[in-house]
């Protein structure tokens, strides 16, 4: 198994004809990933790599569920930030149940609309502002590995989930890793904003259930409490699996943002070292440097009798 995407899961695009739609509508067809329908208002009739396109995401869904004989799973959107939530409402009130939004700068109030919007009916997304989310032998959405043929050589297969906040670092945990022998189940990165879908201790909840992910690595980042919640659910016992975390921005001081909108710390909450204690205290490894998160997820991996990688 794998979380949010493998390669039964049917995938349309919202903004297919664009410029980074048909890029990475590329890489995830050669990677895998089963596209089976676009979508961009006015070029209805049209066709993009041999799929499909249409004006409303209904209409590719209706084509897809005739085509497929079940349900579209997946939407991602390659709009402009300021057409994300127009098309992210159409997705949902046309009954897909994921969505990934790739594009950032998206309005603030814009991503909360979009969360009531899918909590009404069910739905979930990741992002804004997300690199994707890829199953390493399985398929991808977004454009994490930038390129199939990279995508396939830099992420072994193995029982190791990767959270990130960071879209470059999802890429260099799982590079990293793969050079470390560790293999992987799914890589996520949840986005850089400060209103997001799925957050880190969510989709460690869905890791938590996947029978093919036996541990969790974490990139995190100062500012938000999302790692302080992990750690409630790792002492709680909801999260039971091994998590090996990193923690960016430790000379960040308040009012600092790191990288990201969502990676700022404000009246002395999301600290560099509240993070890391509440970790600690949980359980989780917590490692003082990037580069040595391979070897600690190694170790972990070893000690709990965990194969590096699926034979």
């Amino acid at each position: 198994m794998a979380i949010i995407i493998d390669e039964k899961k049917s995938v349309i695009v919202q903004g297919i004809t664009g410029r980074e739609g048909r890029a990475r509508t590329k890489l995830m067809k050669e990677f895998g990933t089963n596209v089976v329908a676009g979508c961009t208002p006015g070029k209805g009739g049209d066709n993009v790599l041999d799929i499909p396109v249409y004006d409303t995401v209904l209409e590719a869904c209706n084509y897809a569920e005739s085509y497929m004989g079940e349900p579209v799973d997946v939407s991602v959107i390659f709009v402009p930030a300021a057409l994300v939530k127009a098309a992210a409402i159409e997705a949902i009130e046309a009954g897909v149940k994921m969505l990934l939004l790739v594009p950032d700068r998206v309005p603030v109030w814009d991503a909360m609309e979009i969360y009531a919007a899918a909590r009404s009916n069910g739905a979930r997304f990741v992002g804004p502002n997300t690199l994707g989310v890829l199953s390493p032998g399985r398929a991808v959405i977004g454009m994490i590995g930038g390129r199939a043929q990279s995508a396939r050589e830099w992420f072994k297969i193995g029982h190791v989930g990767i959270i990130s906040r960071s879209g470059g670092m999802t890429s260099s945990c799982g590079y990293y890793l793969g050079r470390a022998g560790v293999g992987l189940s799914t890589l996520v990165h949840v986005g850089g904003d400060s209103a997001l879908g799925l957050r880190i201790p969510e989709v460690a909840l869905m890791f938590e259930d996947d029978p093919d992910t036996r541990a969790i690595v974490i990139f995190g980042e100062i500012g938000g409490s999302q790692e302080e919640q992990l750690a409630e659910l790792i002492a709680t016992n909801r999260v039971t699996k091994p998590v090996i975390a990193y923690i960016g921005g430790a000379a960040a001081k308040e009012g600092t943002r790191f990288s990201h909108a969502g990676a700022i710390i404000e009246g002395g909450k999301g600290t560099h070292a509240g993070k890391v204690k509440a970790l600690r205290e949980a359980g989780a490894t917590v490692v003082p440097a990037f580069g040595d998160l391979p070897a600690a997820a190694v170790e972990v991996l070893n000690r709990h009798n965990i194969p590096l990688q699926l034979a």
